[in-house]
This record gives C-alpha cells, sequence and structure tokens, in this order.
C-alpha cells in the first residue's frame, strides 16, 4: 500500500522541472528525456561563450541545475559568432544544423524567461553578433 499524500521525488529541483517542461513544450520534444538533452547541450555551449559579471547573473536566476551546467564550461578564449556557436553544437552531437538551431531556439527561449528583458540585453551586448536571432530577439545594432 502506497501513501498517497507523499509528493511525487523526482530527481532534480521543481525549478528544473518546470524548465525542462518549457523547453519541452516549447520545442515540441515527444519528450522530457529530449528537451533535457537539448538543455544540456545549449547550456553548456552557452557557458563556453558566456563570461564577467553576466555569466554570474544568470547562474543565479537559473535553477540550480541549469546554473550548474552553464558554470561547470570553462569559456572559450574566441568566442563564436551566433551562427558558428550553433555550427559547433551541430558538430558536438551529429545532429543537423537545423535541428541544432531548433534546439537553441527552444533552451534560449527559456533562458530568456530566467534572465529577464535587462540581463539579456547586457548578455547580447556581451556575445558576439548572432544571438539575437537565437534568443527571439532583432539583432542589436551599435550607434554609430
Amino acid at each position: 500500500m502506497s501513501d498517497h499524500s507523499a509528493p511525487l521525488q523526482h530527481p532534480y529541483g521543481g525549478a528544473y522541472e518546470q524548465m525542462l517542461e518549457k523547453v519541452r513544450y516549447d520545442g515540441a520534444y515527444p519528450s522530457r528525456e529530449k528537451a533535457e538533452e537539448a538543455v544540456r547541450l545549449v547550456l553548456a555551449g552557452l557557458g563556453r561563450q558566456l563570461t564577467g559579471d553576466e555569466r554570474v547573473e544568470l547562474a543565479a536566476r537559473l535553477p540550480v541545475e541549469a546554473a550548474r551546467i552553464l558554470t561547470a564550461q570553462i569559456p572559450d578564449t574566441q568566442p563564436l559568432g551566433g551562427w558558428a556557436f550553433v555550427k559547433d553544437l551541430a558538430a558536438r552531437t551529429g545532429a543537423s544544423l537545423a535541428t541544432t538551431r531548433w534546439d537553441t531556439g527552444s533552451v534560449f527561449s527559456a533562458v530568456a524567461a530566467y534572465a529577464g528583458r535587462d540581463l539579456l540585453t547586457r548578455i547580447l551586448r556581451q556575445l558576439p553578433s548572432g544571438y539575437a536571432l537565437l534568443f527571439g530577439r532583432a539583432e542589436l545594432t551599435q550607434a554609430a
């Protein structure tokens, strides 16, 4: 006989589960596992690109499990532009560019929700060109 009042035990915290569910829903993934694969891939890639205060602040806003994935990466000395980022992730997994672009957009949508408008703007200013579109925003341009 089981105790129906006991909460369901998840291997991760509730906030990370909610993030995975958002990515699963937004990306139309068939399972939570597929969504988690995308989250792990894209957050690790972002962790290799993002540095400084923006990296620290984003990690503080993400669910703990997601923050660990992001911060476990050592930032690259030569940051990749947005399209090169997608190509790098595709090469690491053997997935098509279209699938990897989809994964990136699905995960970045959730990341943007956690980051908020101001932090996301600062992140996009730090990263090379091409990331704004991946986050579903218009590309930022420098004033002359």
